[in-house]
């Protein structure tokens, strides 16, 4: 059940974090999280905590690590404590942490909130088999060890020498708790939970009650599906008298068809995925804040409200309320994010946009690996021709690539050569004597200096195959534009070869109308 949202405290420093597992490449939820908790801590004055929950040794991943950080310090999510810098609760790996946890879970054993179980994970199989056959009302654990020594348990069927530590779960467990995005809130009873493993690892449940205490973190902030085990984590702050932080269950992030995005089954569900297909970081972090909160609502002059999706962190940040969380699951729709990302493309300035799009670039092999000053030049004369055209960096190789190829062997497509006429041989042929007319001599109007200018390029062009030779303009300069760029759709052609310059450009269309 749900009513109205639990109000925000205000009277202490907020302390907010997000803890993602190491078990691979980062999910795009971590971000998800890390923003929402972001703007809350930023609007504050709080401090915003990364902690890596490794205890899952058997998924652990070495580089998983390093790519959290990376992808978020991409992000501009940047906490002020965890592991690679520090702070004043170290250390924020939980693997580096397991003397904190063993005091804790010894006091649930001696206060009798705690106790031993030695079943085998074959006996815990049958049991959730059995109970699946007969349809029981009643599964989880039997508490077949509570109570017993491990003398008396050893005695009988399922034993394993290395018990786990169990939650003693009362009949009477409170089941209903405040969220600050959702009211109001009714969970499913618990069984009896594992909080320390074989292994001698706690588990998520007793780990996450343990770091959230000792780091003074005073909101918990995750996804919906741990509603849940909220219960488990508040008995554990009651019978250990931790004050109990507030808690917001944030709307999970699903496919088209309601499911749940996954990297298993969603390229996207990857966060290194969208640096990889070019998106900018702050489309991204605009994309992510738009999915679980409202677009940024203004008035004008008038009166009238108009709503702004487009908006910064900090905007987002300065605005930002729970209350106005939306609790129903996003659909992630990458057509709202293209459309975003080509919009923050446009925006930026053109020399900040060559830099962003030169390591794709170099990555492609579009320009060379160590470009020389007169090439980074050239590379700002064509990032601003095809800036408006842009919706994610990974699209800019194949229109940037033909600037930076050998005058003399230009590689031509397939389907550029096919669309040429019979005439295209003489086309070409009108097409370098109208340029060679046109000289690199100062003058930017057509008749009044002839200088290499687009203007002037495109005069002389037209003059002499759209007028000349009554061509339409399709196929005057379809010929011209395989031969400049070796592409049936090219940046805006006669820029493209004012840019190139003359000798260049006359140089291409002579080595291409020699293999007509």
């Amino acid at each position: 059940m749900t009513t109205t949202p639990a109000s925000e405290p205000s009277a202490i420093t907020p302390r907010l974090r997000v803890a993602p597992s190491p078990t691979g490449d980062p999910h795009v939820g971590t971000a998800y999280m890390a923003l929402f908790n972001l703007a809350f801590v930023r609007k504050h004055g709080g401090r915003f905590v990364l902690r890596v929950e490794d205890t899952d040794r058997a998924r652990f991943r070495e580089d998983s690590e390093a790519q959290l950080f990376d992808t978020l310090d991409w992000l501009g999510l940047n906490w002020d404590e965890g592991p690679d810098v520090g702070g004043p609760y170290a250390p924020y790996r939980q693997s580096e942490r397991l003397d904190t946890y063993a005091p804790y879970i010894e006091r649930l054993i001696e206060s009798g909130h705690a106790y031993y179980c030695w079943c085998s994970s074959e006996r815990l199989r049958e049991l959730r088999a059995e109970q699946e056959r007969s349809k029981s009302p009643v599964t989880g654990y039997d508490r077949l060890c509570h109570g017993m020594t491990k003398e008396q348990r050893a005695e009988l069927p399922g034993f394993s020498e290395t018990p786990v530590v169990r939650m003693l779960i009362p009949d009477d467990v409170p089941l209903e708790f405040d969220d600050l995005i959702r009211g109001r809130l009714k969970a499913p009873r618990p069984d009896d939970q594992v909080i320390r493993k074989a292994d001698g690892f706690p588990t998520y449940h007793m780990a996450v009650v343990v770091d959230d205490h000792e780091m003074g973190i005073t909101h918990v902030v995750r996804g919906e599906e741990w509603i849940s085990s909220t219960p488990k984590h508040l008995l554990l702050y009651r019978w250990l008298g931790l004050p109990e932080p507030k808690f917001a269950h944030m709307p999970l992030l699903r496919n088209a068809n309601k499911s749940k995005i996954s990297k298993r089954k969603n390229p996207e569900a990857r966060l290194t995925w969208f640096r990889e297909q070019g998106y900018l970081p702050e489309a991204l972090v605009n994309f992510l804040a738009l999915l679980g909160y409202p677009p940024i609502v203004e008035t004008d002059e008038n009166g009238e409200r108009t709503e702004r999706e487009v908006f910064s962190f900090r905007e987002f940040s300065e605005g930002f309320e729970w209350s106005k969380i939306n609790p129903v699951g996003p659909i992630f729709d990458l057509t709202k994010l293209d459309w975003l990302n080509g919009v923050y493309i446009r925006e930026l300035p053109v020399n900040e946009l060559a830099a962003r799009l030169l390591p794709h670039l170099i990555d492609e092999g579009a320009v060379p690996p160590n470009p020389t000053m007169a090439e980074l030049a050239r590379l700002e004369s064509v990032t601003a021709l095809i800036q408006p055209r842009l919706t994610h960096l990974t699209k800019a190789g194949a229109l940037v690539a033909p600037f930076y190829v050998p005058d003399d062997a230009v590689p031509v497509d397939e389907d550029a050569r096919a669309q040429l006429k019979d005439d295209a041989p003489q086309v070409v042929d009108a097409a370098i004597e109208a340029l060679e007319g046109v000289s690199t001599a100062p003058g930017d109007v057509f008749g009044e200096g002839r200088g290499w200018t687009h203007e002037n390029i495109e005069a002389a062009l037209r003059s002499a195959l759209v007028e000349g030779k009554g061509l339409k303009p399709k196929f005057a300069f379809g010929p011209v534009r395989t031969a400049i760029s070796g592409k049936k759709v090219s940046p805006p052609l006669f820029e493209s070869m004012q840019i190139l310059g003359r000798d260049a450009t006359l140089t291409r269309l002579k080595t291409f109308r020699a293999s007509l």
